[in-house]
């Protein structure tokens, strides 16, 4: 596979960054302080999607099943936490579509060969 566009990462890091950074100027309501929290597992669930999307680039013998056991845990732990978040409240539907592209990405990576 070759290797991504120099411009990815780079693109990736700043969206996310910048995502990041705007959380600050979320209002200091319970609203505000509620998606300020959701931010770092929401970063996590992304960056867990995109690292199963890239899955076929890893050489080691075993490594995949290791990346897949983590990759669950991140999954389980952000999910977790986003709940623990909204409890008793619906979840947004961009968390939900959210947890589920990451659960997507999972069963997809354990198909792959």
């Amino acid at each position: 596979m070759p290797a991504a566009p120099d411009l990815t990462w780079p693109a990736l890091l700043a969206h996310w960054t910048a995502v990041a950074q705007s959380s600050l100027a979320l209002p200091k309501t319970a609203e505000g302080e509620r998606w300020r929290a959701a931010v770092p597992p929401i970063i996590n669930l992304q960056a867990v999607t995109f690292a199963l999307a890239d899955l076929g680039r890893l050489t080691r013998p075993g490594e995949k099943g290791l990346a897949l056991d983590k990759s669950e845990i991140i999954i389980r732990s952000g999910t977790g936490q986003l709940h623990a978040l909204w409890r008793g409240d619906a979840l947004p539907d961009e968390v939900v579509k959210l947890i589920h592209d990451a659960g997507t990405a999972l069963d997809a990576a354990r198909d792959r060969p």
